[in-house]
């Protein structure tokens, strides 16, 4: 009963207080062309929002209930039963047939823990967006062991907008609303830190393009000293460079203040090497300048099991 009290109340909230029209969640930046659409969703109310990408521009399309972690979110270590919060992406998709009957329709795994959580130490594994059993319409708001889980005919639908390794899930503790002028104001600001450190590095200013980068970076298995060497030997082979960055998604992460987690197309090219790379980087602001505290080229993740997913016992 405290399970169905509580959907109740979380569906009864959603339909009271509905997205206001011209307001959009402040994590949507800006989209990749080539992503569709974009997942949201806010965990304080067991909400999953799917908003379509129309030209640049987030475009509000359906909205499902859905359970989180049985002991909220904010998921730091395996077992403890919460959802992971910040930015994460579509790994593959699990048909339901070739999964145990918890899981209903299927399975779409997200890529937790991702490099910023691996930067703080987080484990975990296997968090996925499922469905339910097949007897089950949906389940209370807070039961599962970190994932994310909707009725079958939900799913169903949302999978039908799904672009494995390509569609961004947002994870939120609570989604912040900000009207589509401060989500362009946010956009430009931040665009223009990030063609200050592109401009510098096509122009080989060394240490002014060194100067973005934090003291906590990490890129792989490079620390701030490491990429500094490493990127001021390779300068110094230069006679000229070209930097063509497209395709950019810029997304802001909830649950730490003021991180963005920036993906692009990258087209580089010198008097000794051409080489094009699609990239992630994690930008944190420092006071008031922004930082690059992670950079490294985009990798595909292995799909790993929930802990929730039955294993055979002797």
């Amino acid at each position: 009963l405290d399970g169905l009290r509580g959907e109740a109340q979380a569906r009864l909230r959603t339909y009271r207080d509905r997205p206001r029209a011209g307001y959009f969640p402040r994590a949507l930046l800006q989209l990749d062309a080539a992503q569709r659409n974009v997942i949201v969703v806010d965990s304080s109310r067991s909400r999953l929002y799917l908003y379509e990408n129309a030209r640049g521009v987030p475009h509000l399309v359906a909205d499902y209930y859905t359970t989180i972690g049985k002991r909220g979110f904010e998921k730091s270590a395996e077992g403890d039963q919460k959802t992971p919060i910040g930015v994460y992406r579509v790994t593959s998709r699990i048909p339901g047939s070739k999964l145990p009957d918890l899981y209903g329709w299927g399975a779409f795994p997200i890529n937790y823990p991702n490099a910023w959580d691996r930067m703080l130490g987080r484990t975990g594994f296997g968090i996925w967006l499922h469905g339910v059993p097949a007897e089950t319409y949906a389940r209370a708001p807070r039961a599962s062991d970190g994932c994310i889980a909707l009725a079958n005919p939900d799913i169903e639908e949302l999978g039908k907008s799904v672009q494995v390794g390509i569609t961004p899930v947002i994870i939120s503790d609570e989604i912040q609303w900000v009207t589509a002028s401060e989500l362009a104001a946010d956009r430009d600001a931040f665009r223009a830190r990030l063609e200050a450190w592109r401009a510098d590095w096509e122009r080989g200013e060394v240490e002014r393009y060194l100067a973005h980068y934090a003291r906590q970076f990490r890129s792989n298995n490079m620390d701030l000293a490491a990429w500094r060497a490493h990127k001021r030997k390779v300068g110094a082979g230069k006679v000229w460079v070209k930097v063509r960055l497209s395709n950019l998604s810029i997304l802001r992460s909830p649950g730490t203040p003021d991180l963005m987690v920036v993906t692009f197309n990258q087209d580089y090219r010198s008097n000794n090497l051409a080489q094009q790379t699609r990239k992630r980087q994690y930008w944190l602001r420092e006071a008031d300048n922004w930082k690059i505290v992670y950079e490294a080229p985009t990798q595909s993740a292995p799909v790993i099991l929930p802990e929730s997913f039955p294993r055979n016992r002797r």
